[in-house]
């Protein structure tokens, strides 16, 4: 049984669809602008807001690739390489462009998982033994000019080989059919979930493996709600990396969209350069 009949990828709703096609046109043009293996980590300016391409293109194989093949005498082999792996790809504020500040705490916790119980709740754990090392930073867009707090997350996880990164996307699609509705902590939840996930050459993907995508609203004690939230995760090897942003009252949607797939274009651009093998 493969992932994608564990992950029932047939699964779409029509917010989600929308979304992604607006994704995909977005990530297809950053990832050309990344394409030339800069570091993502410098100071950048915010990409054009996301626009949906014509419907016929939605589903239809890309023509160019910028997928690099994978170069397996480059994957980590134990937990130190890959913590320098995943230094060398998570991303900082300036990644994000203006305005985009960190969060405190700025780092989660080393060694540890997060992992959505049969409540729904997510929960924390040791790492599984597929998992090298995992990372999450969390950065804000401060209230201001009349809309209200932004949070945005970025995550990197190095498992031992793509097999297992592969799982990780699959995972990702069962806990939004499982479970639409989830509590993140105390007084803080996230509503009607919808996922999609691509192979590469679906829907635009010409730049990751895996890519799944999720659509829903946020709700908070602190910043209120609903608000929309978007999550993008994108695998390249053993590695995958993932943007979540939160929306606020006042701020635009195309504009939260574009944030997630900057961030996570810079990232998965720097795991290739990492991971893949030199042209020519």
């Amino acid at each position: 049984m493969t992932r994608r009949h564990v992950a029932l990828r047939a699964y779409d709703g029509a917010a989600a669809g929308l979304f992604s096609v607006a994704v995909m046109a977005a990530m297809a043009a950053m990832a050309g602008c990344t394409a030339d293996g800069k570091d993502g980590n410098g100071a950048t300016s915010r990409a054009p807001a996301a626009s949906p391409a014509p419907a016929a293109s939605t589903t239809a194989p890309s023509a160019v690739s910028l997928v690099p093949q994978l170069d397996e005498s480059k994957q980590p082999k134990t937990a130190a390489e890959a913590r320098e792996l995943l230094a060398r790809i998570l991303i900082t504020e300036d990644a994000f462009g203006p305005g985009v500040v960190r969060s405190t705490p700025f780092e989660s916790s080393s060694g540890r998982w997060p992992v959505l119980d049969e409540g729904c709740v997510w929960q924390t754990a040791g790492l599984p033994q597929d998992v090298l090392a995992t990372n999450t930073r969390y950065f804000q867009i401060p209230a201001a000019d009349g809309h209200g707090r932004v949070r945005l997350n970025a995550t990197v996880t190095v498992h031992r080989d793509r097999l297992e990164s592969g799982w990780e996307t699959a995972r990702a699609m069962e806990e939004v059919l499982r479970c639409p509705d989830q509590k993140l902590r105390e007084g803080e939840q996230l509503k009607g979930l919808l996922g999609n996930a691509m192979y590469q050459g679906e829907q635009l993907n010409n730049w990751s493996e895996d890519a799944f995508n999720e659509i829903g609203t946020y709700v908070s004690e602190q910043d209120g709600g609903p608000h929309r939230y978007f999550w993008y995760q994108a695998q390249f090897g053993p590695v995958t990396v993932a943007i979540a942003g939160k929306g606020a009252e006042g701020f635009k949607d195309e504009t939260l969209t574009q944030l997630v797939v900057q961030g996570n274009s810079r990232m998965i651009a720097q795991a290739k350069q990492a991971l893949g093998k030199a042209a020519g």
